[in-house]
């Protein structure tokens, strides 16, 4: 069994060189693109639907044992980080840090990417026409409550457009100090008691609950 052991750890180990060794030429490859497209009048670095269709293909091709959505994850990430030598990117989201919106930036561009976070909607768009950032994530829908009115509003004011669109599995947690004492008052943000009203009602009906712009400044 040990023998045995010992020889997958030398295959595995062999397979990583390979895999190493393939990420360095996609690497260099990708240096090559930006070298192209440095000649270009206005060059574009990131092109969203160029993305999806690789991922659509790598999806396609998964025979593993590794699920699709890890598969993709893996290749975003390397996507990511090839895109990242051609033009470093920076992503303004609705912040702060640990939002929904940060989530969907790590899920559409991965971890290689600076990571902005922004006090509204309206300053996520700022950001992005000033230039201070490459794109923008903002919410535009969600199944409870519909259309996000305020980020509508800014797509019509203002002259930037919608290149990718995120979706994404919202999962909540339902955080308190002392479960043995009473329970008054639920803070959470207006979306958030929306999308678990049914939630509280059952369990909590008699509590209050309070709508937040920031959760974590009621967390103390």
């Amino acid at each position: 069994m040990t023998d045995k052991l010992a020889q997958i750890r030398i295959e595995i180990d062999k397979i990583d060189q390979q895999i190493l060794e393939l990420i360095r030429a996609r690497a260099a490859l990708a240096v090559e693109v930006a070298k192209i497209k440095q000649q270009q009048e206005n060059p574009v670095y990131y092109r969203p639907e160029r993305e999806a269709e690789i991922l659509r293909s790598i999806v396609a091709n998964n025979n593993s044992l590794l699920p699709d959505h890890e598969v993709a994850r893996i290749f975003r990430d390397i996507m990511t980080a090839c895109l990242a030598l051609q033009q470093p990117l920076s992503i303004a989201y609705l912040g702060p840090e640990g939002t929904f919106s940060q989530q969907a930036v790590e899920k559409h561009f991965g971890e290689s990417v600076n990571m902005v976070p922004q006090a509204s909607i309206a300053e996520v768009f700022k950001q992005v026409e000033n230039g201070n950032a490459n794109y923008g994530v903002v919410p535009i829908e969600n199944s409870t409550e519909g259309m996000v009115n305020i980020t509508l509003d800014n797509l019509i004011t203002s002259d930037l457009q919608i290149c990718g669109e995120i979706s994404l599995r919202i999962h909540h947690h339902f955080a308190r100090r002392d479960p043995e004492k009473p329970l008054k008052i639920i803070y959470a943000h207006q979306q958030t008691l929306a999308q678990c009203q049914r939630w509280l009602a059952t369990r909590y009906p008699q509590v209050t609950l309070k709508e937040v712009t920031r959760l974590n400044h009621h967390l103390n």
